[in-house]
């Protein structure tokens, strides 16, 4: 691990001095690495959001395409708008992420694809939830429910003591 930061500090060094070869503080290092691994996952903040900088669970993308699913057939790009459109925009779901997901949802049974014609008469795979898909989606909203309520406790241990 070692040998990887002392080859990469250097070259990032140069984008944060003038001129001088040396590495920049550790938490920008950090901070460059953790904003390109959210952006590789294809969780992308907006400006205004950019602060939140969500790092989202392995499986979260899964949970909230089965999630938006359950309201009906949609094909991908509808899928990618609804999240980021009912998160107020603050999950920006890349297609170079959507797409494998749904793929390995696909494979897992979980969804069903069909072709179809979207609305401006474009040829469009539709995809739909299918029975083992809502079972997963339970499974995986209960998961969630129990990580952020974890997580709260955490956070305000006061709070989950009764206030003392």
């Amino acid at each position: 691990m070692r040998h990887a930061v002392s080859r990469t500090a250097p070259q990032l060094g140069r984008l944060f001095t003038d001129g001088e070869a040396r590495a920049p503080p550790l938490t920008l290092y950090l901070s460059f690495w953790y904003t390109f691994y959210l952006e590789r996952r294809g969780f992308m903040a907006r400006p205004p959001a950019r602060e939140l900088q969500l790092g989202l669970l392995q499986g979260t993308l899964d949970m909230l395409i089965l999630q938006t699913l359950r309201q009906g057939r949609a094909h991908g790009h509808q899928i990618a708008t609804t999240i980021e459109r009912t998160s107020n925009d603050v999950l920006q779901i890349d297609h170079g992420s959507l797409y494998p997901a749904l793929h390995r949802l696909l494979k897992r049974g979980w969804i069903t694809g069909t072709w179809g014609t979207s609305a401006n008469n474009r040829r469009a795979k539709f995809y739909a939830l299918t029975r083992s898909g809502r079972r997963q989606l339970l499974r995986e909203a209960t998961r969630w429910e129990r990580m952020v309520a974890a997580v709260g406790r955490v956070m305000r241990p006061a709070d989950a003591d009764g206030g003392t």
